[in-house]
């Protein structure tokens, strides 16, 4: 089945980019489309923080500290019932590899939120936008839920967003030098494996971060073959509200990023 296939049993909307890394060759569907980015802002956060510490601008050792003031409730030390301390460089790896909301709004805090958008400028991504930490995405939620009004954080032109074709764009910088070999070790330590990863069979390595929030699910990641072949792939789809848990579409992500690794293979 081709991807607009395997979203259309889905029931979702599907948007999808890949491209084998250090070539020109790439399929889409909907590629430009706006979407909205959810936890995958987590990534450029991660790569400006990689940065940083490149440049000698930040020490990754650098200690934060999770105070009940700073907990979203969710994964890792926001969902924790007491307070923690853990360095900048595990921060990083909280926000890829389970997700951790509070671990991405203190690292926010240290690199800025105005420096994660020079760096997609730099990377001339200049549909992706970011309106702020988790924290103030929350914050909106919240506001719009209050006064009855449509939710912002659903909508990609009014929240964080971005298109799948500047997300493998994203991908292609961070698999591209040694700057952004942290960034590929925190997105392999990532524990969902229900969507890339499970449309690639076990020899294929899959570094990627999920985004979830009602009717959003979406991922970014690269898979790798053995013979060394790697591709950037951005999957995301809109549809099935009415929970958070659709282990169908979750399949369907991997599923389309699979069809269309496999387009690039042949």
């Amino acid at each position: 089945m081709s991807p607009e296939e395997i979203f259309a049993a889905a029931g979702v909307r599907g948007f999808l980019h890949a491209r084998r890394l250090g070539s020109a060759d790439a399929v889409g569907v909907g590629a430009d489309s706006p979407v909205v980015l959810a936890s995958v802002v987590k990534v450029p956060l991660a790569f400006e923080f990689a940065r940083q510490v490149a440049a000698g601008q930040l020490d990754p050792a650098d200690r934060v500290r999770a105070s009940a003031a700073d907990r979203l409730g969710g994964t890792g030390s926001a969902g924790f019932a007491d307070d923690a301390e853990y360095s900048l460089r595990d921060a990083a790896l909280l926000a890829l590899s389970v997700s951790d909301n509070t671990a991405a709004d203190l690292l926010f805090d240290r690199v800025g939120v105005e420096n994660v958008r020079s760096l997609l400028a730099e990377l001339g991504l200049p549909r992706t936008r970011v309106i702020g930490a988790p924290r103030d995405v929350l914050r909106t939620i919240v506001e719009d839920t209050e006064a009855g009004r449509p939710v912002r954080a659903l909508d990609p032109l009014r929240t964080s967003a971005t298109t799948p074709r500047e997300m493998t764009k994203l991908l292609s910088a961070i698999w591209a030098g040694d700057v952004g070999a942290p960034v590929r070790e925190w997105m392999s330590a990532q524990v969902s494996w229900h969507r890339l990863t499970a449309g690639f069979p076990p020899e294929v390595a899959v570094a990627g971060k999920t985004g979830t929030m009602p009717g959003i699910r979406n991922e970014i990641g690269v898979a790798t073959y053995p013979d060394g072949a790697a591709y950037a792939v951005a999957v995301f789809t809109v549809g099935g509200a009415e929970t958070l848990r659709r282990p169908d579409i979750d399949q369907a992500i991997g599923a389309a990023a699979r069809a269309a690794v496999d387009q690039l293979r042949s």
